[in-house]
């Protein structure tokens, strides 16, 4: 096979830490997400008490995609909890953590 099939050996390096498959633009894009936006932006939803991702989307603009990328950080971070209970279309219901322990 001829050299200009190949890929040049020089590039690769570049990309050693990230998936093969993942163009860089992913990986920029991915740096400038508003993530900690989109946080604040799900506990100002969830001050207005519990809702399920939709609804939670609904409430501040953002799209159900970016809700659901977020939701399960925020759990593992102890920022919000599952209630327990299923909203309309089966989604689980969330609040806003009690971190200050009043309750």
């Amino acid at each position: 096979m001829s050299d200009y099939y190949r890929e040049p050996e020089a590039v690769l390096p570049l990309f050693a830490s990230a998936r093969r498959t993942d163009p860089p633009t992913s990986h920029k894009a991915a740096k400038r997400a508003p993530v900690a936006g989109h946080r604040r932006l799900v506990l100002e939803a969830l001050a207005a008490g519990p809702a399920g991702q939709t609804e939670i989307a609904r409430r501040v603009g953002i799209t159900v995609a970016a809700v659901s990328k977020r939701l399960p950080e925020m759990r593992r971070a102890g920022f919000i909890e599952r209630t327990g209970r299923e909203v309309a279309g089966g989604e689980c219901e969330y609040r806003a953590a009690n971190i200050r322990g009043d309750e």
